[in-house]
């Protein structure tokens, strides 16, 4: 069946490690999900899976980059991500319009750093939906009083998404989720 329309099997015991060349169309959501399940540490304990070049930059993506986003953040906060491969298109045949990147993640057996997953996400959807605007605008909408959230987690409100660590991402969600 369709992978986004069929329920996973009941897991094998683990360990469970993953490997896959995903259609590129759904590759982001078959790994977003695999790193939101309800319960941490997840079924898995390794993904290996093939995505075009430019997603793969963005799960392994550091701040201050361009590729730098919502993708990275959900990835690094609970595993550990590294391109381990990259592909020409002349490596397939047909070859594709785009270059390929295999990458390898490893699951923490908890977050890098504490925070409500909900609170988090919402957080940093928030932020990077207006990239280019400052935090205290594009996260206006999560709480009235974001600017004390952002200066208690130590971030200036006149940051953009793009330049906060993982870390201070993780530190505004708990001070929003005091609230």
């Amino acid at each position: 069946g369709a992978a986004l329309e069929t329920p996973p099997l009941d897991p094998p015991p683990p360990p469970i490690r993953i490997a896959a060349n995903l259609p590129y169309n759904v590759g982001t959501e078959l790994l977003v999900r695999w790193l939101t399940p309800k319960d941490w540490p997840p079924f898995w304990q390794s993904l290996t899976l093939m995505f075009q070049r430019e997603v793969a930059e963005r799960i392994v993506a550091q701040p201050g980059s361009k590729a730098y986003g919502r993708l990275a953040i959900l990835a690094q906060w609970r595993a550990d991500a590294r391109i381990v491969l990259s592909l020409p298109p002349g490596a397939f045949t047909p070859p594709p319009k785009v270059s390929s990147a295999v990458v390898h993640l490893d699951a923490l057996p908890e977050p890098r750093f504490p925070a409500d997953a909900a609170i988090l996400s919402r957080v940093v959807a928030a932020a990077f939906n207006q990239r280019r605007k400052m935090l205290r605008a594009s996260l206006k909408g999560i709480s009235p009083d974001i600017e004390a959230h952002l200066t208690a987690a130590g971030i200036p409100p006149t940051e953009r998404a793009e330049q906060v660590s993982l870390e201070a991402f993780c530190t505004l969600a708990r001070e929003v989720a005091k609230a």
